[in-house]
């Protein structure tokens, strides 16, 4: 049945289909990778479990976006601690517990990427938040 189902889509059809179910495997991924930023097992192979798909594919899907499935889990993960550490209401909240929360094991590593990232510590973005005033 698949091949005379396949054989009656025109070819144009049919690469389009490709292409949609493609969009929304990655479009899968990422809401999956994002509801599971905090899980510190988060790994390119367990996103590829997840989701039914081999570790290579799953590496050739982010490389046609122009990243690699664990830099674009720590650009995630980065954007998630800075948005809490500008938080006033985190401010009490020690930065190693911040990147805890967000699947950092290591706080160096954590503080390493966010310098690298962002330009300054985490201790000092969280101080440069703290002294502008509240619009």
């Amino acid at each position: 049945m698949d091949v005379i189902s396949t054989a009656a889509v025109p070819a144009g059809a049919a690469a389009v289909s490709v292409r949609c179910r493609h969009s929304s495997l990655v479009a899968q991924i990422h809401a999956f990778v994002q509801t599971n930023l905090g899980d510190r097992n988060l790994t390119p192979a367990s996103i590829a479990a997840a989701h039914h798909i081999s570790l290579r594919y799953l590496h050739k899907l982010f490389q046609q976006e122009g990243h690699t499935v664990a830099a674009w889990i720590r650009e995630r993960r980065l954007e998630r601690c800075r948005r809490d550490l500008a938080d006033p209401r985190l401010a009490a909240r020690p930065i190693h517990a911040i990147a805890a929360r967000w699947g950092f094991t290591s706080a160096a590593h954590f503080s390493q990427a966010f310098r690298s990232s962002y330009g300054l510590s985490p201790r000092q973005f969280r101080r440069e938040c703290a002294t502008v005033p509240a619009s």
